[in-house]
């Protein structure tokens, strides 16, 4: 019987004459998956092994301190750096391309209480700063993937940019020769009671790479990946060379090693290797002048020892620590300013009374709000008020104002400025609610940000689905709280950001719009609590790109914001989040007069659009208050501006 059509069906290849014209030149970016850890799990699942490389690691490098920076590069599920994490050491992260494998070494990471930071990206550009490591390790052969050496060059100048002066570097990588010589051109081996893997092997035609293919079975479903990839083969001449051109000193290399695995079968790159290490020889890359008086301003943050109920675990994860990095990464940066950082809120006020003399004023990024309480987000201005303290953002006036949807949108009408139709329900409200608005609906916390409460099911369509919304809300922020109900708009979804304090001097940058094509047809286009916060939903992969609008339809929006800028009172930065109707009316949503600050936030991505980096992002904003604090040092006093001191009459 013929088996039917099926576009989806896997595509697989019978005999291959060269494997080389097979093996794709990102093919790293697909094969690091489930599958890469049952081919691998005898070796990169074995704790005893991980182990006992560890040891031999940090015998080789003795001694280093427990809190020390150290950087887990091409880390994988994060086994190395999870390992250094149970034996004490503090300071650590870890870097990979593989999606899967991160959030894996994510989720080990929180279920065992460690503090490993892990990210996402490219090892050709790496998104930390300058001078930042004590030690960087790319273990588990994970050097010498891409196609071109040349890459493998861009990664150790990247890694000797982010070593501190003498920081070392460790690598360990499979030994060149031994493979060329000893390599299996054929193989096959059970990896588990249901799975099996055969595999390929040839050099590649200049003798420099050895490219694989592995044929995965399962002995119910068939094969179920037919996949190839290609490793260089480094000898310690050709990575000793290639060292010493990244400006890298004091290479040596180690005794070989051979690595034992429970299944005894087929072991490839990893059955022998060496370890290399070298040193960075660099000076330090941020002299201060002394000539030069920088000005010092106090960072005011969220506190990650106490509990944070938006965060989806409830505290700070190492996606926050992370962020918190880069910000004080991209201030570092910022030569003009010295920063003090203010993140314990059980002693903020002492430490403010304290510190007031020693900083000009406080860049006031404590979004998650006095004791990460939102409801609490007004507090911290009104105490800094209250102490005599210059801040940036908004007034307590404005964040109370921002922080009630409601109330936002009844001055919005008031200005003639279109918004959803929609209505509030109260608390007390309790009984049958009868709806003002046709479906589709989506329903909302009246109070808060970060799209807290806000999911795929806040979006209705029926009576039943709005029920069962209101029920997941309140049960969420709590039944003592108001609900809004606003009606679904189907057009796109839009966000204006304002740098600067119109109508003296501000910028608008690039108007930015939501790419929902990555997402199934059945789930409502939304960003929500998803989309920021959980890395496994579908949502996770929406991207922001430049807004496609017409020209008269962007200069309502800049002309709307400006308007809302002033009139609620925001102050050096504001972000503006709208949705056009299916006639393609803008309806402004919200305003966030204190907006994600963060290095991957919807602010940096339009600065971004705007060829402006995270720390030139950062810097306008303290420029803004800065200007604005100086204009009012300089306006006279208001109660004594009609008071006119006459000459005496003759």
């Amino acid at each position: 019987m013929n088996k039917p059509k099926n576009t989806s069906w896997p595509h697989f290849l019978g005999p291959v004459e060269d494997l080389e014209n097979h093996v794709k030149t990102d093919w790293w970016r697909h094969i690091f998956n489930a599958n890469y850890l049952r081919t691998d799990g005898d070796v990169v699942e074995d704790m005893a092994i991980t182990r006992s490389e560890i040891d031999l690691f940090l015998s080789i490098l003795n001694p280093i301190d427990k809190d020390c920076a150290i950087l887990d590069l091409c880390c994988g599920q994060g086994r190395h750096s999870l390992e250094l994490a149970r034996r004490g050491y503090t300071n650590l992260f870890g870097f990979d391309r593989s999606h899967y494998l991160i959030n894996r070494a994510k989720s080990i990471n929180r279920k065992e209480g460690n503090n490993v930071i892990f990210r996402e990206g490219d090892a050709r550009k790496l998104p930390f700063s300058t001078d930042a490591f004590d030690y960087v390790f790319i273990a588990g052969n994970s050097f010498g993937y891409f196609e071109s050496i040349h890459d493998d060059l861009k990664v150790l100048k990247e890694v000797i940019r982010v070593l501190k002066p003498f920081g070392k570097l460790l690598i360990d990588i499979s030994d060149g020769n031994y493979m060329r010589s000893h390599f299996q051109p054929r193989s096959w081996e059970w990896i588990n009671q249901n799975h099996f893997v055969c595999r390929e092997r040839s050099l590649s035609s200049d003798n420099e790479r050895l490219i694989s293919r592995e044929v995965i079975t399962n002995v119910k479903k068939g094969v179920i990946a037919d996949q190839f990839y290609a490793e260089r083969l480094y000898t310690q001449e050709s990575l000793n060379e290639l060292l010493k051109s990244s400006n890298f000193s004091e290479v040596t290399f180690h005794p070989e090693f051979t690595t034992d695995s429970q299944r005894k079968q087929d072991l490839g790159m990893m059955a022998q290797r060496f370890l290399v290490t070298s040193v960075a020889q660099k000076e330090w890359s941020h002299v201060k002048k002394e000539s030069k008086q920088t000005k010092p301003i106090a960072v005011l943050l969220g506190d990650h020892r106490k509990t944070d109920n938006v965060k989806p675990e409830g505290k700070f994860d190492e996606d926050d620590f992370f962020t918190i990095n880069a910000l004080k990464s991209a201030l570092a940066e910022l030569k003009e300013y010295d920063f003090v950082y203010l993140n314990q809120h059980d002693t903020l006020i002492h430490d403010l009374q304290n510190k007031k003399r020693s900083f000009d004023f406080v860049l006031n990024l404590c979004d998650e709000g006095f004791d990460n309480d939102a409801t609490k987000e007004l507090h911290v201005p009104t105490l800094l008020e209250m102490l005599g303290i210059a801040y940036t953002g908004g007034t307590p006036q404005c964040l109370a104002y921002c922080y009630d949807k409601s109330l936002t949108r009844g001055v919005a009408k008031e200005m003639d400025i279109p918004v959803p139709l929609a209505f509030f329900i109260k608390p007390e409200d309790t009984n049958f609610i009868k709806m003002k608005i046709e479906f589709p609906v989506i329903v909302k916390p009246n109070f808060g940000d970060s799209s807290f409460g806000i999911t795929q099911e806040s979006v209705c369509r029926s009576i039943e689905e709005f029920e069962n919304a209101l029920i997941k809300v309140r049960d969420k922020v709590g039944y003592d709280k108001p609900v809004l109900v606003e009606e679904f708009l189907v057009g796109k979804d839009i966000s204006v950001g304002i740098i600067g304090n119109p109508p003296e001097s501000y910028q608008i940058l690039p108007i930015i719009e939501e790419d929902y094509s990555v997402l199934p047809a059945h789930l409502p286009k939304i960003c929500g609590y998803e989309a920021k916060w959980d890395p496994n939903s579908p949502y996770f992969q929406i991207k922001s790109l430049p807004a496609n609008l017409p020209e008269e339809t962007e200069q309502f929006l800049i002309a709307c914001c400006l308007k809302l800028f002033e009139r609620l009172g925001c102050r050096d930065y504001a972000r503006f989040d709208w949705r056009l109707d299916s006639k393609e009316t803008p309806r402004l949503l919200e305003v966030n007069p204190n907006p994600g600050w963060c290095w991957d936030g919807h602010l940096a991505k339009m600065a971004k659009f705007a060829d402006i980096s995270y720390a030139q992002m950062l810097n306008r904003i303290l420029k803004a208050g800065e200007e604005r604090l100086q204009r009012l040092r300089k306006e006279p006093d208001p109660q004594n501006a009609d008071k006119v001191v006459k000459a005496p009459e003759n």
